[in-house]
């Protein structure tokens, strides 16, 4: 029963994982055709600070869910 859930665990932070890179990989698409605006984020050479953003949030999602297993 336990080696279910923690295959379901992993199964789940593998998604999550690859739906937050393909979000920021959006995100720094789009801001290399129209700069979105935002506060940092007003010229097109900022698109690797939304990189840095993704690894860093891909980095703590997967530490909080390593760490209640």
């Amino acid at each position: 029963m336990q080696a279910l859930a923690n295959k379901q665990r992993s199964l789940m932070v593998a998604r999550m994982t690859k739906l937050i890179a393909l979000f920021m990989a959006m995100l720094a698409l789009i801001q290399f055709i129209k700069p979105l605006g935002l506060p940092g984020l007003k010229r097109r050479q900022d698109a690797w600070k939304l990189a840095v953003a993704g690894v860093g949030l891909m980095f703590l999602f997967i530490l909080l869910t390593a760490g209640f297993k």
